[in-house]
């Protein structure tokens, strides 16, 4: 089958395709008006179209009389050569056109380890309920992939888009507090500037050196610091279980610390500064000719209620 595609593809370089398939759709049916109501188009096309046909071959494909149409040796050879082709061809095409309209296939999705978290694996959960034809391949990672070289179809990204080569929709906007364990906090004067950070251990996200700068906003005061601690991670889970244990100060998403800052567990300081609000993106390589599995599924995110963003 490979060797015949690959015939067939040579003939296209000098042949066009369309008279192929009328001389097929001849051959198959044995007659040039059935073929011409098949194919929706006028007898004369039909005979035209197959004696272009044969006069770019310089064969004779079929004899044809007033009663009879029949194959000739060589017109019987080139029909077996290029029917099998030319049908996987159109079943391509058609799995092609049915993928772009039905929510279906393989749908590879990238996103941050903080929502490698029960609410968003149930709201996929759910999606996949919904669209029983989608099959998920889900990465969990803090890198920011390559969305072509990794075959992603779609990313979600909190922050800074540094690539202005794909296409972004924004899903809403998530802001982060400083927060302490009462366990750190024991024995110690709570900051009550920013500046006063400086002097305290922190626990960091993708530090440098365990040294990170930290930019608080209250209203339209701006402060930026420079913080350092003995422990830096990659990713904001590790950055509150090591808060939580008395570590040191941390910058975490509100959603990490909400239920936490209300059972007491950690302590909002300078509850009137906040990090500036942060941006939650979907992001993907291109924005034509979405299939109809990415656009169920950027119409799920920008329907559900998450707790990880408030809805832009």
């Amino acid at each position: 089958m490979v060797e015949s595609v690959f015939l067939l593809w040579k003939y296209l370089r000098m042949i066009d395709l369309n008279e192929i398939a009328v001389f097929v759709s001849v051959a198959q049916l044995g007659s040039f008006s059935k073929a011409a109501h098949a194919l929706t188009m006028p007898v004369s096309t039909v005979s035209r179209r197959v004696a272009d046909l044969e006069g770019q071959l310089s064969v004779t494909l079929l004899q044809r009389t007033t009663r009879k149409l029949t194959l000739t040796a060589q017109g019987r050879d080139y029909f077996d050569q290029c029917s099998e082709p030319l049908a996987h061809l159109y079943d391509a095409e058609r799995v092609l056109t049915r993928s772009q309209r039905q929510p279906e296939g393989i749908l590879r999705v990238s996103v941050p380890v903080i929502l490698g978290d029960p609410a968003f694996l149930g709201f996929l959960s759910d999606f996949l309920r919904n669209y029983t034809g989608i099959r998920l391949d889900l990465v969990i990672t803090n890198q920011m992939l390559d969305l072509v070289a990794e075959s992603i179809d779609v990313a979600l990204r909190f922050g800074e888009l540094k690539s202005s080569s794909i296409v972004a929709r924004k899903l809403g906007t998530t802001v982060r507090y400083v927060v302490g364990a009462p366990a750190y906090l024991a024995g110690r004067a709570p900051p009550r500037e920013p500046a006063e950070l400086a002097g305290h251990a922190c626990v960091l996200l993708n530090a440098l050196n365990n040294e990170a700068e930290w930019e608080l906003v209250n209203g339209r005061r701006r402060a930026r610091m420079r913080v350092v601690g003995a422990i830096a991670s990659r990713d904001f889970q590790s950055v509150s279980f090591f808060v939580g244990r008395g570590h040191g100060i941390g910058l975490l998403p509100s959603t990490y610390c909400d239920s936490q800052i209300e059972n007491g567990t950690l302590v909002r300081l300078l509850p009137k500064w906040s990090s500036a609000p942060v941006s939650v993106h979907a992001v993907y390589p291109t924005r034509k000719f979405l299939p109809e599995k990415m656009q169920v599924f950027l119409q799920a995110l920008r329907a559900w209620q998450s707790p990880f963003w408030v809805s832009a």
